[in-house]
């Protein structure tokens, strides 16, 4: 007789799948989740009519992208990706990543001839990253995005030598920060700062303060 206890639910997932208003709960969540993203959207806009020069033209000519998944290592998610530019070989892009149960996150991704163009300005602002509390990708594959120490090490733990090989000896660059779930309130705010940072970070010249 086949065993059919693996099917079978405990008293905890019994409680669960009577629960109707925890999905409900979820989806009003998600939503609230790509309205969040979509006023990010628009922050972003604004920044980058204000100065056109921040990213090449082909880059800036590409509208921005929300997409939405149920299974990121299980969990659901929400990403914006504005601006953006995925070819083959070349790709700059800012994602930002809302992770269900984990984070906010935002990530400047560079590779191909946008690496070697920006990679410069981005060694000699070290500084600047260790300062704003950013994270850099170690890891071979550029799309994942969880923080465990086999895919970002943060800047502040590396000298400056070490961050300058990192950014040039691999074929891509990953430069992220992440922002925790019960900070929701203060995303908006807060993520459009961080975005602010990245642009910032990519600039031969660091604006005053």
């Amino acid at each position: 007789m086949k065993n059919d206890s693996k099917i079978q639910l405990s008293p905890m997932e019994m409680d669960l799948v009577n629960n109707r208003d925890i999905i409900l709960t979820k989806n009003v969540i998600l939503v609230k989740a790509m309205e969040l993203l979509g006023s990010l959207q628009v922050k972003i806009n604004d920044y980058l009519a204000a100065d056109a020069s921040s990213f090449p033209a082909e880059v800036s000519a590409i509208p921005p992208k929300i997409s939405k998944g149920e299974n990121y290592l299980g969990l659901p998610y929400r990403i914006l990706d504005h601006p953006r530019y995925f070819m083959k070989d070349d790709v700059m892009a800012v994602r930002t990543l809302f992770w269900w149960g984990n984070f906010f996150s935002m990530t400047l991704h560079l590779s191909g001839k946008y690496k070697k163009s920006y990679a410069p300005a981005i060694e000699k602002n070290y500084t600047h990253w260790k300062k704003q509390g950013f994270f850099i990708c170690v890891n071979e594959d550029p799309w994942e995005h969880h923080f465990e120490k086999d895919n970002y090490v943060q800047v502040s733990q590396l000298d400056k030598l070490e961050f300058e090989k990192k950014v040039s000896h691999s074929p891509f660059l990953k430069l992220a920060v992440s922002l925790p779930i019960d900070k929701w309130n203060e995303a908006p705010e807060s993520l459009y700062n961080q975005f602010k940072q990245l642009m910032e970070g990519i600039r031969d010249q660091l604006p005053r303060r």
